[in-house]
């Protein structure tokens, strides 16, 4: 092994070898680029193969289901299988996956390697989520996880039209394999597998079923409040009469606060207060959807979709740090990924149905609103007041 190869797995960021947070943060990334950019895809699945709404639905859908379902063989294969084996076994099947996906000529087969692509990434997903809850400042680490995924998200949105137009769908899973192959070394950056470290074992209390149950269920409610919201927030525009043009701009600046929120709270990491931190986090996003309330005009949609889109990846990390203090065989980190996923399903068919009830737009506002405030609550009684103190070094 090369003198840097020994230098970068020696040094530290954020809790971590830097050569492993690299891994983390990369892998973590290219995974869900495809949900990341869905309508610039969404776009393309219809104009070049000739889908459907139901057939891009059920495409998308598909991606979300896999990537959520890799959850629950993981619980298998965790503590059993060497978890650098595992990253380089679903890279593989990621980058065979993809490409085969360049002569997938028809609905049917996509489909199926699609299915097997998400699959594989939802394995590599659930490594990266239980290889950050290592570190001794996971609040930083889930800040980066988030990050990466908006960047190369927001990049491939601004990058895949053109790309279509001169190479049509295979520069999307040429782009996406080439990504992984290069990612390849970094396989063996993660741990061999679950560190129980004096950190994880000794100085924690005991915490309970019930507290790492409502932890999960936090992580549900957020999620279903933000993907309701989020998906319809385009309805509540026109509902205000507001112009396409004028709320595709304050969209995509939201965008880019999105990145800025998980970046603040990379840059923040574990100084403050998690506690205050989540107060103020979840107080926000609250506000910021109910200013959506009754058909806002131009100056207030555009103040809560921006304040929305910033608080809700700029707390996100914190939450997923309160999950890892909480975990105690990897299992919970592990869950997670089901849960994300699920929320992400969850929210647009609960709120659907609530916008065509007599409840309308203020009905499934106020729904999302009383989802996140559930969540905020759910999480506060699930800390484990002994665990923050010890691994992050502030007052909880």
């Amino acid at each position: 092994m090369s003198s840097e190869v020994v230098t970068m797995q020696s040094a530290t960021a954020a809790g971590l070898p830097r050569i492993r947070l690299l891994a983390i943060v990369l892998f973590a990334a290219i995974v869900p680029c495809v949900l990341m950019a869905a309508p610039a895809i969404a776009a393309q699945l219809a104009s070049q193969l000739g889908l459907g709404p139901t057939q891009i639905g059920q495409m998308f859908s598909a991606e979300l289901l896999a990537m959520s379902l890799a959850t629950l063989p993981a619980y298998l294969w965790q503590p059993r299988i060497d978890w650098r084996l595992m990253a380089r076994l679903a890279a593989l099947a990621f980058i065979a996956a993809n490409l085969a996906s360049i002569w997938a000529g028809s609905f049917t087969p996509l489909l199926v390697l699609r299915f097997i692509s998400a699959l594989a990434g939802g394995t590599l997903m659930v490594l990266c989520i239980s290889s950050a809850a290592h570190s001794a400042d996971r609040d930083r680490v889930y800040g980066l996880w988030v990050m990466g995924q908006l960047v190369l998200g927001a990049i491939g949105l601004w990058l895949l039209p053109g790309l279509f137009a001169s190479f049509g769908l295979k520069a999307l899973y040429l782009g996406l394999a080439v990504l992984m192959v290069a990612c390849m070394p970094l396989a063996g950056a993660f741990p061999k597998g679950i560190e129980r470290s004096e950190r994880t074992v000794e100085h924690h209390a005991p915490t309970g079923r019930w507290r790492p149950g409502l932890a999960l269920f936090a992580v549900l409610a957020f999620y279903v409040g933000l993907s309701g919201v989020w998906t319809f927030i385009g309805g509540v525009a026109g509902a205000a009469a507001i112009d396409p043009a004028s709320s595709g701009r304050i969209l995509a600046i939201a965008s880019l606060l999105g990145i800025a929120g998980s970046a603040c709270a990379a840059l923040i990491g574990n100084r403050w207060s998690r506690g205050g931190l989540l107060v103020l986090g979840y107080g926000l996003m609250t506000g910021a959807v109910l200013l959506l309330l009754d058909t806002p005009a131009v100056a207030r949609f555009a103040v809560a979709a921006l304040l929305f889109k910033y608080t809700w990846t700029f707390i996100l990390p914190f939450i997923l740090a309160c999950l890892a203090d909480l975990d105690r065989s990897g299992r919970l980190m592990n869950s997670t990924n089901l849960v994300i996923g699920g929320g992400l399903a969850l929210g647009p068919a609960i709120a659907g149905p609530l916008l065509e009830s007599r409840l309308g737009m203020n009905g499934m506002l106020i729904f999302s609103s009383a989802c996140l405030l559930l969540s905020f609550a759910a999480l506060s009684l699930s800390r484990n007041r002994a665990s923050s103190l010890q691994t992050t070094g502030v007052n909880p």
